[in-house]
């Protein structure tokens, strides 16, 4: 509840037309750009972690233990995975559905007649 009463007040000037909404595109653009260079790294990290769980496996003949372990390690390599894609996927409809692409310029909406 805290991060929503600083999250509206940090908005309030600009809800109120005192301030541009200059700062706030060029933070969004800074998290997009923060987010478009973490991803890859991110999904690279889940797949290393399903390979190293599918080495384990592998290397674990006969020891019933390791094994489990190694299975653990590859499922939530995998849930990671889905996860991510499915996140990147919806987030990619709800853009398409918004008419909003990739790289376009946010456009401020303004209030008629003031």
């Amino acid at each position: 509840m805290k991060k929503v009463i600083i999250a509206a007040l940090a908005l309030a000037p600009a809800l109120a037309s005192a301030q541009t909404l200059g700062n706030l595109e060029t933070l969004v653009r800074s998290i997009g750009r923060l987010v478009d260079i973490a991803l890859p790294i991110v999904v690279g990290i889940a797949l290393l972690a399903f390979f190293w769980g599918l080495v384990k496996y592998i290397f674990a003949q006969g020891n019933e233990e390791s094994k489990a372990d190694a299975k653990k390690i590859m499922l939530w390599g995998v849930i990671a995975l889905f996860v991510m894609v499915a996140v990147w996927g919806l987030v990619q409809f709800i853009g398409n559905a918004l008419g909003i692409q990739q790289g376009q310029t946010i456009t401020v909406p303004t209030v008629p007649g003031l």
